[in-house]
């Protein structure tokens, strides 16, 4: 009696559907062995279930028939040499793609490994001719960071130093603040004391003009006109200005003395002689 038409179609209970691979995939490796024994042919079985575990089968030729687990180099190599030839038999390469990927993911480590060692010839002080002064100053704040974290992890380890660290740190904080109170101080100081040089400058200046005018009014040979309106004049002076009467022009006048007859004899119509 024969057995009936199975449809095929996914089988929908996962118990059924595990049974029937179970099954099928024995018969499948029956099949394979023959093949191999019969034939003399070289097959290669990898199969893998909905659960994701894999079986396989590889002949390694006609003196036995083992079945052989994937992990073993001697079936990995012969599973390599069956792959091989059916790449050269369809003339496509199945690795290409894979090669490539492999040869880009080497380059980018190299890179990253040359960047590394780099970093580290940097960081020993070395190899900083090609650095720029931004990369540089970069350098050193790393380096100081990494100095403070190194300093940070040694006080951890001694209770002392750390007090001894906090020390030193409030007291560079101390001098910082200090430094720049008196930075402020001297900015206001300077800016004090050029306002009090210009005051010191206009006051001389304004002494001088006062010790001139003092001077002029005890010199016997000249003295100030008294500008009390026209004939006004002290009998005896000469004055210089424009002869209106007013404005600085009529502030200096020259005085005639007795031992000058010849001014007092002029007849300029006054005892006095403007120019202007």
């Amino acid at each position: 009696m024969g057995r009936g038409k199975i449809e095929i179609k996914r089988i929908e209970n996962a118990t059924n559907r595990q049974v029937t691979y179970s099954k099928r995939r024995t018969g499948i490796m029956k099949k394979a062995r023959e093949l191999t024994v019969l034939c003399d042919a070289q097959v290669a079985i990898i199969m893998f279930s909905s659960t994701g575990k894999y079986h396989e089968f590889c002949s390694p030729g006609t003196e036995s028939v083992p079945i052989l687990l994937l992990h073993d180099l001697l079936n990995f190599t012969l599973i390599k040499t069956i792959f091989d030839r059916y790449q050269q038999a369809i003339g496509t390469s199945l690795w290409n793609e894979q090669y490539e990927n492999m040869q880009r993911t080497l380059s980018h480590l190299k890179d990253i490994n040359r960047n590394l060692r780099t970093e580290i010839r940097q960081r020993m002080g070395e190899d900083l001719d090609s650095l720029e002064f931004d990369e540089l100053r970069g350098l050193e704040q790393n380096v100081d960071t990494a100095l403070k974290e190194v300093r940070h992890r040694k006080a951890r380890t001694n209770p002392k130093l750390l007090v001894d660290l906090d020390l030193s740190l409030l007291h560079a904080d101390v001098l910082f603040r200090s430094v720049h109170i008196s930075c402020t101080l001297y900015h206001v100081i300077s800016t004090q004391t050029e306002t009090y040089k210009k005051k010191v400058k206009h006051s001389y200046e304004a002494y001088k003009n006062l010790q001139q005018e003092l001077g002029m009014r005890e010199d016997p040979a000249f003295g100030f006109v008294d500008n009390t309106g026209a004939g006004g004049w002290d009998g005896g002076a000469v004055a210089l200005g424009g002869g209106s009467g007013g404005g600085a022009a009529d502030m200096y006048a020259f005085r005639v003395v007795p031992s000058q007859p010849n001014l007092h004899g002029m007849a300029y119509g006054s005892h006095d002689l403007r120019l202007g």
